[in-house]
């Protein structure tokens, strides 16, 4: 118990561990500090740079596009204004339009094989009536509710979204613009019809790996694009009444209704004007991804490239191990040479504790700290300062000791004086001394040597004064 709270309490460390904790955490901590922050750094550096790469690919992308449509408009421009065309819609006599069908129809079929990506090129009269096809399945139906009629028959270009053909059950984008008269009055529509699987492929071809991929939303938010086909014709977000009403009289998508991905995040990418990104979690696929995207310039539409999420991690990973691995190598070193430097400075400590327990068991000898007394640090001065004080406490010390013995002589001495001057002063003592006065004279006057009456008396004397001590 007393080991494991040496352990969790700090104070008690020993000095090294002390010293070792102490220069590993001011090392290590602004060290770690500055590795999170240069992490955080790179990683939101590193992500802007993934998102930046998704955006350009997708304006790239969406810029093919762009010139496409722009193209085909140029070439649907050019087959309104050919004068087989106009001739063609503007003979009010039958016979005049049947004589003038084999030079329309040449033309036609001459723009319809110029460019493989071509569905169909045909003609409307005033009425919505398709009077000359490419294909015959064309020739004779009526497209007055079609988008792409009711709004170049009011004089202005325009381009549908990728529909599924009423004729054909082929899905297609259509071009249209309007056929003016030498007076400038519009007496018809000319439609390209391009290929609805061309299209996909220009955008399913921008592919980064395997599991990225690039789709195509219209103004709607309505998928007319993916790779995954049975997401086409779904919206990013639930579509409200009124527009998904308006969408199924516009476009027959062969579907009773239009159904929702319910993608929120991706909510930004409705009609978006400019470049960007978001993060988002795929129902389908149950994973999170990113996705760059960039607006065409010549329709509403948005093209989007999404990418899973662990793919634009793993750079980041490896970025962190190898953040994370110089921490710990500096961190090591750090350690090692905190140890170094904790028992350098701990071991003459730990010596001169020794030593002054030795100087407190009169143990002690100089030789002890031979070797710290010679290092010219502040723990050199302070071993020299202890030799000092140690020579200066054993000669203190020994001179102590002759003191102590002088003053037990002293004693000594004074306690005998003491003793005498109690057996001198005491008052049968002094009645003795009267008796002997008294015997001197009786002595002095009988027959007695001189010698006899000396032994006889000292006899007496030691015998009074042995009873004396005994009382």
């Amino acid at each position: 118990m007393k080991g494991l709270h040496r352990l969790v309490y700090p104070p008690a460390w020993s000095i090294a561990a002390k010293i070792t904790a102490a220069l590993f955490a001011t090392a290590i901590i602004p060290m770690g500090f500055t590795a999170c922050y240069n992490l955080r750094q790179s990683l939101a550096s590193l992500e802007a740079g993934e998102y930046r790469k998704l955006e350009l690919l997708a304006a790239s992308t969406a810029s093919r596009l762009d010139q496409l449509l722009i193209n085909i408009q140029r070439l649907i421009v050019q087959v309104s204004s050919d004068r087989n065309v106009v001739g063609f819609l503007t003979a009010t006599i039958p016979e005049k339009q049947e004589a003038l069908r084999p030079n329309l129809q040449r033309t036609l079929d001459n723009v319809f094989r110029s460019n493989p990506d071509f569905d169909a090129v045909f003609l409307m009269d005033a009425q919505g009536n398709c009077l000359a096809a490419t294909d015959p399945k064309f020739v004779g139906k009526n497209y007055a509710f079609r988008e792409y009629f009711r709004v170049s028959i009011q004089g202005r270009p325009y381009i549908s979204s990728i529909l599924v053909g009423q004729t054909t059950k082929r899905p297609g984008l259509f071009l249209s613009y309007p056929v003016r008269s030498d007076q400038g009055k519009i007496v018809g529509v000319a439609v390209l019809k391009i290929r609805g699987e061309n299209i996909w492929a220009i955008v399913n071809a921008l592919q980064i790996d395997s599991q990225s991929y690039a789709f195509l939303i219209d103004q709607q938010g309505i998928v007319i694009s993916h790779p995954n086909q049975s997401l086409l014709y779904h919206s990013l977000i639930p579509l409200p009444p009124n527009i998904q009403k308006q969408v199924m009289a516009d476009r027959d998508y062969g579907l009773k209704k239009i159904n929702s991905l319910d993608i929120s995040e991706l909510a930004v990418m409705v009609k978006a004007k400019e470049p960007g990104h978001a993060r988002y979690r795929s129902g389908h696929e149950q994973i999170s991804r990113i996705v760059g995207f960039a607006p065409l310039q010549v329709q509403p539409w948005v093209l989007g490239i999404s990418q899973p999420k662990t793919q634009f991690v793993v750079p980041l990973n490896r970025l962190i191990w190898q953040h994370g691995s110089s921490v710990l190598v500096v961190g090591g070193i750090t350690t090692i040479v905190a140890l170094l430097l904790a028992r350098s400075i701990s071991r003459p400590i730990h010596s001169l504790t020794a030593a002054a327990q030795a100087l407190e068991q009169d143990n002690f000898h100089p030789e002890m700290l031979t070797d710290a007394s010679r290092t010219q640090d502040d723990i050199g001065r302070l071993v020299r300062v202890f030799l000092n004080m140690a020579s200066e406490v054993k000669a203190r010390e020994q001179k102590l000791k002759r003191q102590v013995i002088d003053l037990r002589v002293e004693i000594d001495e004074t306690q005998r004086a003491n003793q005498v001057s109690e057996i001198t002063e005491n008052e049968h003592f002094r009645q003795l001394q009267q008796k002997i006065q008294k015997l001197k004279q009786q002595v002095a006057t009988s027959d007695e040597t001189e010698m006899d009456y000396f032994e006889r008396l000292h006899s007496k004397v030691e015998s009074l004064k042995q009873r004396s001590l005994n009382n």
